[in-house]
C-alpha cells in the first residue's frame, strides 16, 4: 500500500508532466504555424523539462535509487531544459 504523501507526490508529478507536454505541444504548434526556429528550440526545452519530471517520478517510485540521486537526475534535466530555453530566447 502506498502512503498518502507518496500518492500525492505521484499525482502532482504526473500533473506537472502533463502540463509540460501541453506547453511543448502549444510551442510546437506555434512553430509549425510560424516557422520560427526559436519556437522549435523552445519546444525541445519544454519537452526535456517534462521528461525530467517524468523520469524523476518513475525512478522515485520504481527503482532502488536513493532520493538524492533521483533529485540529481531531475535537476540535470531541468537545468538542460532551461539552458535550451535560454538559448532559444537569445537567438
Amino acid at each position: 500500500m502506498v502512503d498518502a504523501p507518496t500518492l500525492v507526490l505521484s499525482v502532482v508529478r504526473f500533473g506537472v508532466f502533463l502540463l509540460g507536454l501541453g506547453v511543448s505541444r502549444v510551442s510546437y504548434k506555434a512553430y509549425r504555424r510560424t516557422g520560427e526556429r526559436f519556437l522549435r528550440t523552445a519546444t525541445t526545452g519544454f519537452a526535456v523539462i517534462a521528461v525530467g519530471v517524468f523520469i524523476e517520478g518513475v525512478h522515485f517510485n520504481a527503482s532502488s535509487l536513493d532520493l538524492t540521486t533521483v533529485h540529481i537526475v531531475e535537476s540535470l534535466a531541468i537545468g538542460l531544459g532551461s539552458l535550451i530555453l535560454h538559448t532559444s530566447l537569445r537567438g
